[in-house]
């Protein structure tokens, strides 16, 4: 079957001992086995990851950057970050594509039937990569670069909209898994090319398509979000039909990615739109300052 040749090719490339013997628990989300699957084992995870930045922070305090030694590192990192997000972007494309052109798109973000064990198990993946991710992080403690709430927040939160999205069979998550995917594979290769001084004017792109992958995120997770509980707690309104998932998961994904939104936006305006501005505002003044002295004598005041 042509839709499924990356599949396909990659599972003929392991093992046969290998596959027999991978347990089920690491191909499917079962609570309590799978790793990292139970809330408990989740609060570890953000608690730990939280401890080790804040406390590496506090030892780097008094030590040099690291930037030069770990720099292979980090070119490492970067580059298998953009490789595994574009293969796991292409099996679930591969995935997803199939069901959306048989049954239309509203049954891809709602219809129970559009959250396979395939899916799930490359959901699995991505939620696995969050952690991954969290390196990130490690390595601007290393080089003791500010640790921003919104990066800090966004990894940790990414990490737990992932388990919810797991735990609450969410139809929808193709939506803004494959989105961002597209956007870390753009992302991680921009910090690749950086950490080898390759000029990249795409730091605001990468900037600009987080934003637009929030917009694309909300409008459809507001649409499945709505339809379900519409059709579960108000049939006489407007509704296309019942969405699959649960409150719980609709909940954390409609309020962190429209609090990712809104920290985006802002973080847009304080960099790119106040460096504009402040660029604007720098002409001015030495334009006016210029023309001050053009006459043989200094205005005395260049506002």
């Amino acid at each position: 079957m042509v839709s499924s040749i990356i599949y396909d090719t990659l599972v003929s490339a392991i093992p046969q001992n290998i596959k027999s013997q991978t347990p089920i628990h690491l191909l499917a989300w079962i609570p309590g086995k799978s790793p990292i699957s139970t809330v408990p084992s989740l609060i570890a995870a953000v608690t730990t990851y939280l401890a080790v930045i804040f406390g590496g922070r506090e030892l780097m305090k008094n030590r040099a950057p690291l930037t030069t030694s770990i720099k292979l590192a980090f070119l490492l990192h970067n580059l298998a970050l953009t490789l595994g997000s574009g293969l796991l972007l292409a099996l679930m494309l591969e995935e997803i594509i199939p069901i959306v052109r048989r049954n239309g798109f509203y049954y891809g973000i709602c219809g129970e039937g559009a959250w396979t064990m395939k899916l799930e198990t490359y959901y699995m993946i991505n939620y696995y990569f969050k952690y991954w991710e969290l390196i990130d992080t490690v390595f601007l403690v290393l080089k003791k670069k500010p640790l921003a709430f919104l990066h800090v927040y966004h990894h940790s939160a990414t990490a737990v909209l992932c388990f919810s999205q797991l735990h609450g069979k969410t139809s929808v998550s193709w939506v803004v898994i494959c989105l961002n995917l597209a956007v870390h594979v753009l992302m991680y290769f921009y910090y690749a090319l950086t950490s080898l001084k390759i000029p990249c004017p795409w730091k605001k792109s990468v900037t600009t398509a987080q934003i637009t992958q929030f917009v694309l995120d909300i409008f459809v997770i507001y649409y499945a979000s709505w339809n379900h509980v519409a059709s579960t707690y108000f049939p006489s309104l407007p509704h296309r039909g019942s969405c699959a998932g649960k409150e719980h998961a609709a909940i954390s994904g409609v309020v962190c990615i429209t609090s990712y939104l809104f920290l985006f936006i802002a973080f847009y305006q304080k960099t790119y739109a106040g460096k504009r501005a402040h660029g604007k505002s720098a002409k001015t003044i030495t334009g006016k300052q210029k023309a001050g002295t053009t006459n043989g004598r200094a205005n005395g005041n260049a506002l």
